[in-house]
């Protein structure tokens, strides 16, 4: 079996969905503990986004045992905004300009609200190749979803490298790495790498454990 029929193999699917599913949760659930003895906003943020994530997985593992609708389409399609939203917001309260805080937080809302709008009119269809989300998205789609994730992505990208700037710290490298991994997973099948798309989604969630514990 040559690699990219491997990578997208049901068993090989079922195995890598499942196993960052569990890194996810289990990531999630840690930074939920560390919010709520510390409150801060930050990983609260986090810990929503990262959960959000783990809710996208376990809908890929649903998808890998070939049980998919359009709702459910739907349904994954926009979680994987509002995870890189989120991850976004938690960076945002690392600054100290309140109103830029603010402003992200408007932009994400009317963001979300237009990719909801889209993903309720538009006709998704089967997105699936070879048990991955890897079909072509309906264009109203991929610019509402690419209006919202791409303001996230510029977010976490310069928060995190400023602060790693300022420290040095190998441990915040990783997150940055990582963060910016499973940011930009969800988009790889709309650049056709399909065989990659969960392996980058391993990759980034190994990178953001590293970087939290």
């Amino acid at each position: 079996m040559d690699p990219a029929t491997f990578l997208t193999s049901q068993n090989s699917v079922l195995a890598t969905t499942i196993a960052t599913f569990l890194l996810s949760a289990a990531l999630a659930a840690l930074l939920t503990k560390k919010y709520l003895k510390n409150k801060g906003r930050a990983h609260l943020f986090w810990a929503l986004g990262l959960w959000c994530f783990a809710a996208g997985v376990m809908l890929e593992v649903v998808f890998a045992l070939n049980l998919y609708s359009q709702p459910l389409a739907a349904v994954y399609l926009f979680i994987v905004v509002v995870l890189v939203e989120l991850l976004a917001m938690g960076s945002m309260e690392l600054i100290n300009t309140k109103w830029l805080r603010q402003a992200y937080i408007i932009f994400a809302i009317l963001a979300t609200l237009y990719v909801a709008y889209t993903l309720e009119t538009a006709s998704i269809g089967n997105i699936l190749v070879n048990y991955v989300v890897a079909g072509v998205l309906p264009m109203p789609v991929v610019v509402s979803s690419s209006i919202a994730t791409f303001a996230a992505a510029i977010i976490l990208a310069a928060v995190a490298l400023k602060g790693y700037m300022r420290t040095k710290s190998k441990k915040l490298l990783s997150i940055v790495a990582g963060v910016v991994i499973v940011s930009v997973s969800g988009t790889l099948y709309l650049v056709q790498y399909p065989a990659f798309l969960y392996i980058a989604e391993f990759i980034g969630i190994l990178l953001l454990w590293i970087g939290f514990i």
